[in-house]
C-alpha cells in the first residue's frame, strides 16, 4: 500500500515526502518500540503501561519529526497513528474509551492526520500473514479474539470519522 501511495503522490508532482512509522521514528521512540514489541526480561507489560509508552513514542515523533516536516511544506506519510492505539489498546485490550480519548487529547491536542487510509483485512488472514513472516512480536502473539475486537473498533471509528477512508 505504501508504494501505491508514493506513486500516486509523485504522479501529482509531490516529491517532498517524509515517511514515519509508529511506534518509532526518533531515537527515544525506537527504544520504546522495542520495549512495546518485545517486552523486557520476561516482565509482564501491563495494558496501561503499553498505551502510555505508545503515546510517549507518538508525541516524540509528532513534535520532533512530523510537525517540523509539515512546517517546511513536506507531505508526511505514516504507517500508523493514534487510530491504531484507539483500536488496538481501546478495542483489543479493552482500555476504557474515556481514558483513550483523554490520553489522545492531552498528548496530541487538536493534532490529527488530514487523511487516514484504513485497509481492512479479516484478522484470520492478517494473523496468517504475520505467522508466514516468521517470529511474532508480543502483540502479534495475541489471540484471534483480540484482533477481532481490534478490527471491530477500527470499523466503528471509520464509520464515525470522515477523515478515515
Amino acid at each position: 500500500a505504501r508504494d501505491t501511495v508514493v506513486a500516486t503522490l509523485r504522479a501529482q508532482g509531490i516529491n517532498d515526502i517524509v515517511f514515519t512509522r509508529e511506534p518509532g521514528g526518533t531515537p527515544l521512540a525506537e527504544k520504546l518500540r522495542d520495549l512495546i514489541k518485545q517486552g523486557i526480561d520476561g516482565e509482564v507489560l501491563t495494558d496501561k503501561a503499553e498505551v502510555l509508552m505508545l503515546y510517549a513514542a507518538r508525541v516524540q515523533l509528532v513534535e520532533n519529526v512530523i510537525k517540523p516536516a509539515l512546517a517546511r511544506g513536506s507531505w508526511v506519510v505514516g504507517d500508523r497513528h493514534d487510530l491504531s492505539s484507539q483500536a488496538y489498546q481501546g478495542g483489543g485490550r479493552g482500555i476504557d474509551i474515556n481514558l483513550m480519548t483523554s490520553l489522545r487529547d492531552t498528548v496530541l491536542g487538536e493534532f490529527r492526520p488530514d487523511l487516514t487510509l484504513y485497509l481492512d483485512l479479516p484478522p484470520v488472514i492478517g494473523l496468517a500473514r504475520a505467522r508466514a513472516r516468521g517470529e511474532l512480536d508480543r502483540i502479534e502473539q495475541e489471540s484471534l479474539a483480540f484482533f477481532e475486537r481490534t478490527r471491530e473498533r477500527y470499523l466503528k471509528l471509520a464509520a464515525t470519522d470522515s477523515s478515515i477512508k
